[in-house]
């Protein structure tokens, strides 16, 4: 018997968004208001088996950073892991959103459950969305005050020597 390997999803595109916009942004409010619960019931019977309060406990880091997922609801997700049905049934992506100055990393789990996709796993997390310049702290700015006089004109010493001639009349 040959060993199972993941195969692609027979999903659309919209139902993607769907799937992806839904899980994250039920995370994202359950994060903002400290209330699990339609996290949990959106999920699979087995992600039900986290009691409300320990999926508070899981995601207590990103509550505490009062981490913002709501760019979710406008962006287009880029996907680093097309949407594939793992050996287990499961079906499995990740990508991610380009937002700046924070980019929403995830990776997502759905079983499927009534004849629907149903939450199984959700990991996300935040990292810098592209590239930025450190911050300069104000005090460290120069001051053009501080700058001292302006430069003087440019020096005899360095310009050419005209020649002169003499003129005719």
């Amino acid at each position: 018997m040959g060993q199972k390997t993941a195969r692609p999803a027979g999903i659309d595109r919209n139902g993607v968004l769907i799937l992806i916009r839904g899980a994250l942004l039920a995370l994202d409010q359950a994060n903002k208001t400290g209330n699990y619960t339609v996290l949990r019931d959106l999920g699979s019977p087995n992600f039900q088996a986290n009691s409300a309060a320990g999926l508070g406990d899981i995601f207590a880091n990103q509550r505490k950073q009062a981490l913002d997922f709501g760019a979710v609801a406008v962006l287009e997700p880029q996907l680093t892991l097309l949407p594939q049905i793992e050996p287990n049934g499961m079906l499995h992506m990740a990508g991610f959103f380009p937002s700046v100055p924070l980019q929403v990393n995830f990776e997502l789990l759905f079983e499927p459950a009534d004849r629907q996709w149903k939450i199984y796993g959700v990991s996300v997390n935040l990292t810098s969305g592209g590239p930025q310049a450190p911050d300069t702290p104000v005090a460290e700015q120069p001051n053009p005050a501080d700058a001292g006089p302006p430069p003087e004109g440019p020096s005899t010493a360095v310009q050419p020597k005209k020649e002169t001639k003499p003129v005719k009349p």
